[in-house]
């Protein structure tokens, strides 16, 4: 039924191993998206996507703040680097940068971002380190809509992971990937049938504004 509705065209940007924008592609792979991402652009040359990403198919850039004078020119390049691929949104996947600002307006409301903490709490670097170093009981991932405030968007989606005594950071950190791989393809997919909108700081999901902690968390 999907398939009579044209394809969003997205891009993916990812710093890392690339594991969520694996399990996104799978989804789109298998029908479950309407999208497709036309273009991958990372900030390491040697990043995980780099190698995990071949054979998908998809044109990969490597623009590395390195290489700049600045970080306008920076953003700069990666705002010319996309504007080719004419996407409709941009899917941030273990991007460790701060988005800039050119980008944020250029693209409003129409960014969306995984981080691995049950935000408001823990935005930023080193989220299983600190649940296990305050002694958390839970622990989770959020998606979240990308403004110009660190990990400070509206609230999509949430899911929660429970934290064991004895527990390690890795532990904790596999526990959190799964959920991950479970809830960043429904709000994408949510995101490219319109049904998941951002209007003044407020997410909405089939017209209906979600609850601050996102959707199912009343």
């Amino acid at each position: 039924m999907t398939n009579s509705v044209s394809k969003k065209r997205l891009a993916l940007f990812a710093s890392g191993r690339g594991s969520n924008g694996e399990a996104l592609y799978k989804a789109m792979q298998e029908g479950l998206i309407n999208g497709e991402f036309v273009v991958i652009i990372t900030d390491h040359a040697d990043a995980g996507i780099v190698e995990r990403s071949k054979g998908w198919g998809i044109p990969l850039i490597a623009i590395e703040r390195s290489q700049f004078d600045s970080k306008q020119a920076f953003e700069q390049a990666q705002l010319d680097a996309l504007e080719p691929y004419c996407v409709d949104g941009i899917v941030l996947a273990g991007y460790m940068r701060i988005v800039g600002v050119g980008l944020i307006a250029r693209y409003e409301h129409k960014i969306l971002n995984i981080h691995p903490s049950l935000l408001p709490k823990y935005p930023g670097l080193h989220t299983y380190q600190r649940a296990l170093e305050n002694g958390d009981s839970e622990h989770g991932t959020t998606v979240h809509f990308v403004n110009e405030e660190i990990d400070g968007g509206a609230i999509v989606l949430q899911a929660k992971v429970p934290i064991f005594p004895g527990d390690t950071v890795e532990e904790i950190e596999l526990r959190t990937r799964e959920q991950e791989y479970h809830i960043y393809p429904l709000v994408i997919k949510w995101f490219v049938e319109d049904r998941l909108k951002l209007i003044e700081n407020q997410a909405y999901l089939d017209g209906k504004p979600l609850p601050p902690n996102g959707y199912a968390n009343e």
